[in-house]
């Protein structure tokens, strides 16, 4: 695993070029501490964040869901969003919400890499996904080199 602050530098770089309001491809993203073999009381944490300000215990239903690795069968919350997984790859999977407020609906892309959990957040459709897909990748793509 890269030391940790490359990965801080990483992430600032590129949270800074995808994460925004103004035509960035993501609304937000999280970078989360993921050992699904730890014991329950090392529940992961919040590495990084930007866009939104969730803390630690929000995200532990979330941390759960993905723990148990029924993701065709229940629906999840990160904040007070609910999703429903649309997409399941090997080392990844989307979801759109719910009880999305805005007309053209939010998903979310779930990406494992090594020890992180990866969750990236974005407003609207097809076309909003695959730019949320490719900020998503390029990240992943970066952090796993790096790793290497």
């Amino acid at each position: 695993m890269a030391d940790w602050a490359s990965t801080h530098r990483l992430w600032e770089k590129w949270a800074s070029n995808n994460v925004g309001f103004s035509g960035e491809p993501l609304k937000a993203a999280l970078l989360l501490h993921y050992d699904p073999n730890g014991p329950s009381r090392l529940l992961s944490v919040i590495a990084e964040q930007e866009g939104t300000n969730l803390k630690a215990i929000d995200l532990h239903p979330f941390l759960d869901f993905v723990k148990r690795n029924n993701l065709q069968k229940e629906f999840f919350f990160i904040g007070s969003s609910q999703y429903l997984v649309t997409s399941i790859h090997e080392h990844w999977f989307c979801a759109r919400s719910v009880n999305a407020s805005i007309p053209g609906g939010e998903g979310v892309i779930v990406m494992q890499i090594g020890a992180f959990l990866l969750v990236a957040m974005y407003e609207g459709s097809i076309g909003s996904a695959s730019r949320a897909m490719v900020a998503a990748d390029q990240f992943a793509w970066q952090l796993g080199r790096k790793n290497h």
